[in-house]
């Protein structure tokens, strides 16, 4: 089967994509049918001399975009000094790192273990969230994901599970607070929010045995289409957890360090968790995560005998990457223009939703947006393939975008540009999705 989602002329390296073929595991439905050669700042270059806009930041990760000056500059200086260390060390790099990010945080979070992807911080997070509460049932919302290592992947409901055999015991999904697409109504039309959580914890006591350890959340949900949840939302939802002794983990691998207008994501609702977890932003899309929690939890975990020793636990490189990540964001004050770009951007796309009825919502928050593809804005019917044809069209025009497709919506691109975008990158890729949403639609209504 070829790799390539669709044959273009573009592809002309065939040794590059027969190799591909014939040794490449193929890890998802397909791959883009582009060869790039390099990247600087929002642009991609590919190996036929063409130029596409990333308006994903590479996998949500490089919010300073590709080969920033700094992260090259320390790059090199890490790589030529100390790049890896046994993981029973310490460096001063993670030390820093550590210290800064505990500062950034309000109390209690303080205490901080370095590691590498979002799953590997997730997968820390509930081992620590089990052992300290004696527990081990785990809460996700049901479009959540939060990895492919297996405690991350059993709390994950937006990926299909048939063929894997079972999944850790104790997973338990609450329905996912989306109020384009409400499951539960009340009197004025819209998502009760409320009576929503109240129903899904009504469900979770119903199946639990009485050892519920902890509920994992995004403040944002990426993957499940940029759901933004209703105000209130998130203290509500502190406060079940609160009620049955479970600890309250946020996973900000896309909306920390900055991508929504806050620090972090769960800033904007003033509820702070009792485990944070940060990758793909933190290291600006170099390997970097992190696990955050107070020192009560931490020295509770440890008398317990607390074990996540993995070969790039606290490695020196990337931390230093980490630390240049902050300087960047302060020195530059990309948090503040966040708040500005992502105005800019959204009333961009709110303008395409007046011009396309394809357009069924918008929504989302600093530069993390969603546009979410209908057939009928009335039924809010769609069609998988009307996002896949927009998504091949914006490449054609020189844009790179991410569709997600779930079972039980349409399509929904999921935007987030580089926090160093321009204001003239941002309104360009918004103009060429325009295109390629006019170029297409016809055909599907």
């Amino acid at each position: 089967m070829d790799l390539r989602a669709v044959p273009t002329a573009s592809l002309t390296d065939a040794s590059f994509w027969g190799d591909a073929d014939r040794h490449v595991i193929r890890y998802s439905p397909s791959f883009t049918p582009v060869i790039v050669e390099r990247a600087q700042g929002s642009t991609l270059y590919t190996s036929d001399g063409r130029e596409l806009l990333d308006f994903t930041s590479g996998q949500m990760s490089a919010i300073l975009g590709h080969s920033h000056p700094a992260i090259v500059a320390t790059l090199r200086e890490a790589a030529a000094t100390l790049d890896h260390l046994f993981s029973g060390m310490l460096s001063r790099p993670v030390v820093e790192l550590s210290r800064r990010l505990a500062e950034s945080l309000p109390e209690p979070l303080e205490k901080v273990l370095l590691l590498s992807t979002g799953a590997e911080s997730n997968e820390a997070a509930l081992r620590m969230a089990k052992l300290v509460t004696g527990k081990y049932e785990v809460v996700s919302f049901s479009r959540s994901w939060h990895g492919m290592t297996l405690g991350a992947a059993g709390a994950t409901y937006s990926a299909a599970r048939p063929g894997y055999g079972p999944p850790p015991p104790g997973n338990f999904a609450i329905p996912t607070p989306d109020a384009y697409r409400p499951d539960v109504i009340g009197i004025d039309g819209e998502l009760d929010c409320q009576r929503q959580l109240d129903l899904g914890f009504a469900m979770v006591d119903a199946q639990s045995c009485g050892s519920l350890a902890a509920c994992i959340v995004e403040p944002v949900l990426s993957s499940a289409g940029v759901v933004v949840p209703p105000p209130g939302y998130l203290a509500a939802l502190r406060r079940k957890c609160d009620e049955r002794g479970m600890l309250l983990i946020f996973d900000e691998a896309q909306t920390g360090i900055g991508r929504t207008g806050d620090w972090y994501g769960f800033q904007h609702d003033g509820v702070v968790p009792d485990i944070l977890t940060l990758s793909k932003t933190l290291g600006a899309g170099l390997p970097l995560a992190a696990v955050i929690t107070s020192a009560e939890i931490e020295a509770r975990a440890y008398e317990r005998g607390f074990l996540f020793f993995t070969t790039h636990a606290s490695d020196p490189l990337v931390a230093s990457v980490g630390n240049t990540v902050l300087d960047v964001l302060e020195q530059e004050d990309l948090v503040a223009q966040v708040r500005v770009k992502g105005e800019r951007l959204q009333a961009g796309l709110l303008g395409l939703q007046e011009q396309h009825a394809v357009v069924g919502d918008v929504r989302g928050r600093g530069l993390l947006q969603g546009l979410e593809l209908v057939l009928d804005r009335a039924t809010k019917v769609s069609s998988p393939d009307l996002g896949v044809a927009i998504t091949q069209r914006c490449l054609d025009l020189g844009l790179h975008m991410n569709v997600v497709q779930l079972r039980e919506m349409g399509g929904t691109f999921r935007i987030a540009p580089a926090l160093t975008a321009t204001f003239e990158e941002i309104d360009r890729g918004v103009r060429l999705l325009g295109e390629a949403i006019g170029d297409v639609a016809p055909a599907f209504v």
